[in-house]
């Protein structure tokens, strides 16, 4: 039977849940209401140790002092959907990409924007894999799965909105 190891971390969008493989890399990071969100299961082992790293590198990000995550991660998904989520890590701090320019990053058809976008919405990593940076192609902010309004937020701390 595999560890899986689970914390929670204070930030300016709420208690994060973070949880890891016994190998220390990150496997999940949700907001509270998120949509899908990962749960707390009884046999999971509650230990702050494997998360210093990650602690340390969202209280950076937070205070706006680090624009890129340097942290191992897996997230376990379907081929597309690991993919998709790799072509996140492109999307720059301060910028964003559209649904169809993700798609084309992953060699996907137009047509399969909707494919893009529900694999989007299933990332495991949020903020880390900065899925917030994930526009319509009109410009407009799309669905979140940590909601409108982290969306808003997070993207206002990165520059791509002004402050409200």
């Amino acid at each position: 039977m595999t560890t899986t190891y689970w914390t929670h971390v204070e930030s300016p969008l709420g208690p994060l849940l973070l949880t890891a493989a016994p190998t220390g890399e990150l496997t999940s990071l949700t907001v509270p209401g998120q949509k899908k969100a990962t749960v707390v299961l009884d046999d999971w082992t509650r230990d702050a140790g494997p998360f210093r790293e990650a602690e340390r590198q969202l209280a950076a990000y937070f205070a706006g002092d680090l624009k890129e995550f340097r942290l191992p991660v897996r997230a376990v998904g379907t081929p597309f959907r690991e993919k998709v989520w790799a072509a996140l890590d492109d999307v720059p701090y301060g910028g964003t990409a559209t649904y169809g320019e993700i798609a084309a990053r992953v060699g996907a058809p137009r047509a399969a924007v909707r494919a893009v976008g529900g694999a989007i919405g299933a990332n495991p990593l949020l903020i880390v894999r900065p899925c917030h940076r994930v526009i319509g192609a009109d410009g407009s902010l799309t669905g979140y799965a940590g909601g409108l309004e982290r969306k808003v937020r997070l993207l206002t701390h990165e520059g791509v909105l002004p402050p409200a």
